[in-house]
């Protein structure tokens, strides 16, 4: 049985983003979602997911984006001086390989990430990273030590299978570029966290076959989800996606995703591709039904 989880990152980034994963969801293809538990829109992330019973809710770790929910005095290798995260995720290795930052710290402040989730009424259904951060040498122990810890049955691992990246790449991309860029960071994903799997596997758990959706990052197009469609393998595939309102809130926000996440909302709803999902016999699945599966 072929089996295909559909997450959209990045709820409680802003309210537009949060009404279009709920969109996306009710009358499209997603499945699920993962939480910014520091996103601005946090609480009304919150109060959708609640109301949408349907959709798996995660966490999204993040340690590049926002303020941290500890008090920044508490973890003061992850934020810069105004108390805010600071650095993208090369960053983090480079200062975690030079002793600059501290380990402890960043489970302090996941574990926190997920108890405001767990405290707002969600049991989540699995952990993932805000710009894959999760899958960095020593954090991904953290992720697995922590879901043990609050029953979360399910870690993604982002290990993009390239065959399903080149499906993806059918059609015109937007940016030739940005998919090429992005498809060498998820190649670089693979060395950084070779082990990710066997770990996951090895703590009792669970995760999906197969992953994609990296190097399309903001450059999905209609007939690269329909080609994945066509050649999506046997097991469960998470295809990872960001729909979203390009609104005044979305552009204040700073993340370089805008026009994107509307194209990706048309996508994710569109008549064909809810077609072809049901022709092809494919069943759309949440993490929390991975259990019953592997």
């Amino acid at each position: 049985m072929r089996n295909l989880i559909v997450n959209a990152d990045d709820l409680g980034w802003t309210s537009g983003v949060n009404r279009a994963i709920v969109e996306a969801h009710r009358n499209g293809i997603v499945t699920s979602t993962t939480v910014l538990a520091n996103g601005l829109a946090f609480e009304d992330g919150m109060q959708v997911a609640r109301a949408t019973p349907g959709l798996g809710v995660g966490v999204h770790l993040n340690l590049t984006n926002g303020r941290p929910i500890l008090p920044s005095n508490r973890v003061t290798t992850l934020v810069d001086a105004r108390g805010e995260f600071s650095g993208t995720t090369p960053q983090l290795l480079f200062r975690m390989a030079s002793g600059k930052l501290a380990l402890a710290e960043v489970e302090q402040e996941w574990d926190a990430q997920i108890r405001r989730v767990r405290d707002a009424g969600i049991e989540p259904t699995h952990l993932d990273g805000h710009k894959h951060v999760h899958m960095l040498p020593k954090f991904f122990p953290i992720a697995v030590r922590l879901a043990k810890k609050h029953g979360i049955a399910s870690v993604r691992i982002a290990h993009e299978s390239s065959t399903l990246r080149a499906a993806l790449a059918s059609g015109q991309s937007h940016n030739s570029g940005a998919v090429l860029k992005q498809g060498a960071q998820a190649r670089g994903l693979k060395l950084l966290a070779p082990d990710a799997r066997e770990l996951a596997e090895g703590a009792g758990i669970d995760v999906a076959d197969y992953f994609c959706g990296i190097a399309q990052t903001g450059e999905l197009t209609q007939q690269g989800l329909q080609k994945l469609l066509s050649v999506l393998p046997e097991g469960i595939t998470e295809l990872m996606c960001h729909p979203g309102y390009a609104d005044e809130e979305l552009a204040k926000s700073g993340t370089r995703l805008q026009a994107s996440r509307e194209a990706e909302l048309r996508i994710l709803t569109d008549t064909e591709i809810r077609i072809s999902v049901a022709s092809l016999g494919i069943r759309l699945i949440n993490y929390a039904q991975i259990t019953n599966l592997v």
